[in-house]
């Protein structure tokens, strides 16, 4: 039995860890069952960006690490590559933590470009407490998104964000209902994936590059050669022709 399940509705490919009788935890199968999926979502031009959840109640509740076979180091690889895949995704990516997100699982969530949240989500580190050491990027990526202090608290001191004090320290984008939680982030996909794909591919390249430039000169040359691109585009041409027919109130 799979798990990890896909669909796609309104252009957004919706990916689902769907093994509560675990608490959608990651074992090395799921992890390889999670690139593979994606591998199928990106090859599909109808598909313009990602939604990351979790099936019943948790959205990821770490990993088991009680099989990583010969080698501890390629074992841990191989279960890094279930969120790894997310983060090298070229689609945007929004994470949809409709319940707990532990370790590994908290790694999914930081791993996705946008982060919904429901009051119901908690996001726990929870390396130190389980005697591991934090991996797969962990606090890296935490440290950027949430800042030094937020960081520390939540990976040295343990503390746990739920949805809505994860909204306050911006790991969260939104705090919405549960119920609303899915359909929210299928919501803000299909606006991206509204957009022409190549453009949105390349915009979140720009965005990954231009965090690590220190001085605005240089964030224009980085965007300069890709908007010289977009201009040639029919699309561009396409949607410019529209937005003038619109404000002269012509067909």
């Amino acid at each position: 039995m799979a798990d990890v399940r896909s669909e796609i509705i309104d252009g957004v490919g919706v990916v689902t860890l769907d093994a509560p009788e675990r608490r959608n935890a990651f074992v090395l199968d799921m992890c390889a069952e999670t690139a593979a999926v994606l591998d199928d979502l990106e090859a599909n031009p109808g598909v313009g960006a990602l939604v990351i959840t979790g099936a019943g109640s948790a959205f990821c509740a770490g990993a088991d690490l009680s099989h990583l076979g010969g080698s501890q180091h390629e074992g841990l690889l191989a279960i890094y590559e279930g969120f790894l895949r997310v983060a090298r995704s070229p689609l945007p990516t929004i994470a949809a933590v409709n319940g707990p997100a532990v370790g590994a699982g908290m790694n999914l969530a930081l791993a996705c470009d946008v982060r919904l949240a429901c009051p119901s989500a908690r996001f726990d580190t929870r390396f130190l407490d389980l005697g591991i050491h934090p991996g797969g990027g962990h606090t890296w990526m935490l440290q950027r998104i949430v800042g030094p202090q937020t960081a520390a608290a939540m990976v040295l001191f343990g503390q746990v964000l739920g949805g809505e004090e994860a909204e306050r320290r911006a790991l969260a984008w939104r705090c919405v209902p549960d119920q609303e939680l899915v359909p929210v982030a299928i919501a803000l996909g299909a606006r991206a994936a509204a957009a022409p794909r190549e453009l949105v591919a390349r915009t979140k390249a720009t965005l990954a590059d231009t965090a690590t430039i220190d001085a605005h000169p240089e964030a224009v040359q980085r965007e300069l050669g890709d908007q010289v691109w977009s201009v040639t585009q029919p699309a561009f041409v396409e949607r410019l022709a529209a937005l003038q027919r619109k404000i002269s109130g012509s067909s």
